[in-house]
């Protein structure tokens, strides 16, 4: 086949699949590419998608079309693969992925009334589910939940799930003391193997809190990823200005630096 597609900078999505099929050509293709399967590049899947995140978390709009070629890379490398198996192909994916959102959207595709709150949608779109996954044979209120997730998100779906039956808290108040249960059961805990299932146990109630608080557990976690990381790099900076670095201090001059860190960011503010 001609390069003429290869070296066409606008080539689109016809490029890059033929990119990535020659980049699998056993006669001629990269050896580390031909090298890889499913569960190799899932990791690298997974990596590109947070690194998608990140750049909307930093705002970085002129790195986040990179980042979202990476995340497409990955979905074209997955199809390549499927389809030396016989699988499936990329042009499957995309029809099946618009088939299951015109299936879910009849308010906007069908002959359902548009005129809809978000939150009938998202009852709407759970019902839809529900049916997807019967269909399925996944009759479990939990069936479905991917392994794959990072723990707190599945901890929260997880929880969604058992909470449309009404296995859930009522306010915040019982899951407050259920905090406070957990707490004590890992105070008291003793050889590793508890002190480990205890401190899961914490993490699950506290995944749970965040639920009822209408928070999302992961984007307060890199929040707080973030702040400490920025205020930490503060003090670095205070220390460098003196020919130090953080290896010749301790943990009360560090700490006085942290606290005038965030006095400043307060001030700031």
């Amino acid at each position: 086949m001609s390069d003429d597609l290869i070296h066409n900078p606008n080539g689109g999505m016809p490029r890059l699949l033929e990119i990535m099929r020659r980049l699998r050509d056993p006669d001629g293709g990269c050896p580390w590419d031909l090298e890889q399967d499913f569960a190799s590049i899932a990791p690298y899947t997974i990596e590109e998608a947070y690194e998608v995140a990140d750049a909307i978390e930093r705002e970085a709009w002129d790195e986040l079309k990179g980042e979202l070629g990476d995340l497409l890379f990955q979905s074209v490398f997955h199809a390549q693969m499927a389809s030396e198996k016989g699988l499936f192909d990329f042009n499957q994916i995309a029809d099946t992925m618009s088939d299951k959102m015109v299936a879910r959207h009849p308010h906007v595709f069908g002959s359902e009334s548009a005129d809809k709150s978000a939150e009938q949608q998202t009852q709407d779109w759970e019902k839809i589910k529900a049916a997807e996954r019967a269909a399925k044979a996944q009759s479990g209120v939990l069936d479905g939940v991917a392994m794959g997730l990072p723990a707190l998100m599945r901890a929260v779906k997880l929880q969604n799930r058992a909470a449309r039956v009404g296995f859930d808290w009522p306010s915040t108040d019982e899951v407050m003391d259920k905090l406070r249960e957990e707490m004590d059961e890992l105070r008291e805990a003793t050889d590793p193997d508890h002190i480990t299932e205890e401190f899961g146990d914490l993490l699950f109630v506290m995944a749970n809190l965040a639920r009822h608080m209408k928070i999302d557990p992961e984007a307060a976690l890199r929040a707080a990823n973030a702040k400490f990381t920025r205020r930490f790099q503060s003090i670095e900076a205070a220390l460098a200005e003196q020919g130090r670095s953080p290896q010749d201090s301790d943990l009360a001059e560090m700490d006085a630096l942290w606290d005038a860190a965030k006095a400043a960011e307060k001030a700031a503010q």
